[in-house]
């Protein structure tokens, strides 16, 4: 067994810098499993680590690689620290995650680390496809970009129109900026003769290469009510769902037929869940985070099961709570659809 040691990516967000290396702790045993031994924060020369023990093959350095918090991998030997040379998916300029900014923005390296750990307890971790996200409740599109950098599709769903309206015109600009082959159109999304929202389509080619060789991505963002869920996409048509639900704080939840928002997540998630859970295809999982000041773990969790899915609530799924500030206490819920 080699011992390696993980410098951990500098955040700006200090709060979020002193909680990552207890989470990269728990990503790390969710991304690889029983292949890492314990994993511990250790400082060499005054700079801080997180080091385990490991044989690590080519894929499984691949999927460190893409750990949210990852600034460079070393292997130790003795007292010296050997480079160890990481290959991150990174479809695109990581500015398309970078650039946006706005009031109520989820850290990108903790959307990150919620894709990671989603996919890795799905059927689909070793998967040589190309993957679909969905993200119900995708804002400004922040998980539906990470998706993209991973070279997957994405499709996002949201009820606010000037959230759309934002990221569309962001999203189109800088694909125009970048010179990237795409098709971006906008379109009314009707079912029964009645207009429920509007409808981003986009299609895109990482190079001109791929292009050429009719090799594209696709990405969907809907506006409209995550309850309508199944009257815009077909049953199973996703391999993951990730979504940040409403923390209670800068936003509200709005479920059907409620006039005003409510600070509890519970109330959109209890009909929302099942509707979601159709989305999903068989070997497929739900990340989601939210607040535990307005809903506890355990609810949560509960309504996951009785919609008919396996909740990963062992170590290191358990491992993922941290303090934002003081109104918000952040956690992470894993669940597989199993058929």
């Amino acid at each position: 067994m080699t011992e390696y040691a993980l410098l951990v990516l500098p955040a700006a967000n200090r709060v979020y810098a002193d909680a990552t290396p207890a989470l990269t702790r728990a990503e790390l045993g969710a991304v690889l499993g029983d292949a890492v031994g314990a994993a511990a924060e250790t400082t060499f020369g005054g700079v801080s680590y997180v080091t385990f023990t490991a044989d690590l093959a080519p894929d499984a350095i691949a999927k460190l690689s893409n750990l949210s918090s990852v600034y460079a991998l070393f292997a130790r030997e003795g007292e010296l620290l050997r480079p160890v040379e990481l290959t991150p998916l990174a479809t695109y300029d990581d500015d398309l995650i970078t650039i946006p900014k706005y009031a109520g923005k989820t850290n990108e390296h903790f959307t990150k680390l919620l894709l990671n750990v989603t996919v890795a307890a799905s059927a689909f971790a070793t998967a040589e496809r190309k993957l679909h996200v969905f993200d119900p409740l995708c804002g400004r599109g922040t998980t539906l970009n990470q998706a993209l950098m991973y070279g997957w599709d994405a499709t996002g769903m949201d009820v606010d129109g000037k959230d759309f309206d934002a990221y569309a015109a962001f999203l189109k600009t800088w694909l125009r900026r970048k010179r990237l082959k795409h098709r971006a159109d906008i379109t009314p999304v009707r079912r029964e003769r009645k207009t429920l929202g509007r409808r981003l389509d986009v299609t895109v080619s990482a190079t001109p290469e791929l292009h050429k060789a009719g090799v594209s991505q696709s990405l969907t963002v809907v506006n409209a009510d995550t309850l309508l869920g199944r009257d815009v996409f077909r049953a199973s048509a996703f391999d993951l769902i990730v979504a940040d639900a409403p923390y209670g704080v800068q936003h509200g939840s709005r479920a059907a037929g409620q006039s005003s928002l409510s600070r509890s997540p519970l109330d959109l998630l209890r009909k929302a869940v099942p509707i979601w859970v159709e989305l999903l295809r068989a070997g497929g999982a739900i990340g989601l985070s939210w607040n535990t000041h307005v809903a506890p773990r355990t609810d949560v969790a509960e309504l996951f099961a009785s919609s008919g899915l396996t909740v990963r609530d062992e170590p290191p799924y358990d491992g993922f709570r941290h303090w934002v500030d003081q109104s918000i206490d952040r956690d992470i819920v894993v669940a597989v659809k199993t058929r």
